[in-house]
């Protein structure tokens, strides 16, 4: 879930940052070119001024002050291209030069030095020039009309480079992008604080659910801090678990209770079958019947009382040889393989893992007793031993009519028998006592079809040893 959480997080927050960024550095561009775009008008309004002296062309003894004043304008630009290399020129309406610098330059016929010049004839100064960016090569115009007696004589056109003030623009986006990556920077630490914080309960509600659905009931939610929200769903989830476990432990206690208090009575009872039989003639069918039952009841009830001792009792797990001890095992079974007619064969490499001894002898001995019952005479039972990732596989393949696949989601289930094996001695509680046996110890049993017929149980234990 943190996987998911932290880059949306990210993302949310990255797009905020962009989201304040982007008009920032807009912001940063359009203030570095109005401060030069101010500079140039102020240079500009200089210019006009001092051209206003010279626009008319005076004759007779004023000649020569003429001269002087539109020389004083030309030596103004020349310098003022010298210090700054900035373009400057005052040209009539007709485009002639009144001055300029450097030395021939012209007007040219379209661009954004003739767009200036024609928009300043109309006496409209350029205060709103386009925009330049960092990665363009363009230069800043701007020009100014001289106006004399109402009209506009002529215009100052300056024609600026605009590499220094791209270059600010570029070291204030840098500022800008230095700050957004360390602002991004405490926002993923933000975020994965924030995210841990919300997700530890989470997780270690995870870990208590997984706990309890792998049967070890006593775990409990720890409190793990985080959002109140999640505690109190921490504590719900804890009196829950207490709830569970409390009525679990009843149907449990009842079982055993009810199994144990029953075998009393029905023993007494059996025992006056056996007296009445002895008063009715030998070989009577319906004593017989009434043994037969009385003798399957009492053997439901020690498989119920096995089932409710299963499912409370903790196992002792240890390291052990498991291809040994299904030796073992098969070996103890093969007499009565041999008198059914059945072949029973293994192949028990040394393989270790986890596991009760006792109780994986019990369960093997229901998975064979089951096999052997199923499987007609002549025909094959495997037993097999082998390692499969982080579990012991031992896997009993029989030769028997095998189940459908309906039937093969119901096996294991409490007094549930396949309607095609009623009439096959059994109470249907052999695997599930086996089932709740091996999950104790953290093990497993299923079912599937063995090709062309027969069921295929695989019964399998931990490698390694599971705390808890």
């Amino acid at each position: 879930m943190r996987a998911r959480l932290l880059p949306l997080l990210i993302v949310l927050m990255a797009g905020v940052l962009l989201a304040l960024g982007f008009p920032l550095a807009v912001s940063v561009a359009a203030a570095q070119q109005q401060k030069v775009v101010v500079d140039r008008i102020d240079d500009t309004a200089r210019f006009a001024a001092l051209a206003q002296f010279v626009t008319k062309r005076s004759t007779g003894s004023r000649v020569r002050v003429t001269d002087e004043r539109q020389q004083t304008l030309q030596n103004e630009l020349t310098r003022y291209y010298e210090v700054y290399g900035i373009r400057a020129g005052v040209f009539y309406r007709n485009s002639d030069p009144m001055g300029r610098a450097p030395d021939g330059w012209q007007l040219p016929h379209d661009g954004a030095v003739r767009e200036a010049f024609d928009e300043a004839l109309f006496s409209r100064g350029s205060h709103d020039p386009r925009q330049v960016w960092p990665w363009q090569r363009g230069r800043l115009v701007v020009a100014s009309p001289v106006i004399s007696d109402g009209d506009v004589v002529a215009v100052v056109v300056t024609d600026s480079p605009t590499g220094k003030m791209r270059s600010k623009t570029l070291q204030g986006w840098l500022f800008i992008a230095a700050g957004e990556a360390a602002a991004m920077l405490l926002a993923v630490g933000a975020a994965l604080r924030l995210t841990g914080w919300v997700l530890r309960p989470v997780r270690v509600l995870d870990a208590t659910t997984h706990d309890i659905a792998t049967g070890r009931l006593k775990s409990r939610v720890a409190s793990a801090g985080g959002p109140p929200e999640l505690q109190r769903l921490a504590r719900s989830f804890n009196e829950m678990a207490d709830n569970v476990e409390v009525v679990l432990e009843q149907q449990r206690a009842f079982v055993a209770d009810a199994s144990h208090q029953l075998r009393n009575p029905l023993a007494a009872l059996l025992l006056r079958i056996e007296l009445l039989a002895f008063e009715l003639p030998e070989g009577n069918e319906e004593i017989a019947s009434v043994r037969t039952e009385g003798k399957r009841l009492a053997s439901v009830l020690d498989d119920l009382l096995d089932l409710a001792l299963a499912e409370h009792t903790e196992a002792d797990l240890r390291l052990t040889d498991i291809g040994e001890l299904v030796t073992e095992r098969v070996g103890a079974w093969r007499p009565v393989a041999d008198e059914k007619g059945v072949t029973l064969t293994e192949d028990c490499p040394a393989v270790t893992g986890w596991a009760d001894s006792v109780t994986l002898s019990s369960a093997l001995d229901a998975v064979i007793d089951n096999a052997l019952k199923f499987t007609p005479s002549g025909e094959e039972v495997k037993v097999r031993v082998a390692r499969n990732g982080e579990s012991t596989e031992i896997v009993v393949a029989d030769r028997g009519p095998g189940l459908r696949e309906d039937e093969l989601a119901r096996i294991g289930d409490r007094f549930w028998r396949s309607a095609g094996h009623q009439n096959v001695k059994g109470s249907g509680l052999g695997l599930s006592i086996s089932r709740a046996l091996l999950a104790a110890g953290g093990g497993s049993i299923t079912y599937a079809p063995h090709e062309p017929h027969g069921l295929r149980v695989t019964v399998a234990v931990p490698r390694t040893h599971r705390e808890g």
